[in-house]
């Protein structure tokens, strides 16, 4: 495939639809597990902080882990999240899940981490994000 300068991106930008822009946005967004929205923290960070230095170190966080806490009753489920969510075997997943709590995505964006949380929940583990 040839690549593309960024004058001819615009170009082929301009043809589209905002509609087409949007999905393409959002599947750029998902494959680069990046956000184009605009950072909050800049405008936080401009006006004074009530909450003092903590507040700010908050608001820059921009990597999580995602560690599994407990598993609860349904182990096999949980098991097929881990699957799901990392490149891990089976029985490389069931020794993550038996050996909890435990790490299972680290270093992941805040969004990509909300999801692996309500995944994992969603099959009965207990999910904490640091």
């Amino acid at each position: 495939m040839a690549k593309l300068s960024t004058d001819e991106l615009i170009e082929a930008f301009k043809e589209l639809t905002l509609i087409e822009l949007s999905e393409f946005v959002k599947q750029f967004e998902e494959t680069f597990e990046v956000t184009a929205a605009a950072p909050v923290a800049v405008a936080a960070a401009g006006a004074p902080a009530a909450g003092g230095a903590g507040a700010e170190e908050v608001e820059e966080k921009s990597e999580f882990d995602v560690v599994l806490e407990s598993v609860g009753d349904k182990k096999i489920q949980v098991i097929k999240e881990v699957r799901a969510l990392t490149s891990l075997g089976l029985k490389e997943a069931k020794d993550l899940v038996d050996g909890a709590p435990k790490a299972v995505l680290e270093g992941v964006a805040k969004d990509a981490a909300d999801k692996a949380k309500e995944q994992l929940e969603g099959a009965g583990a207990t999910v904490t994000l640091k």
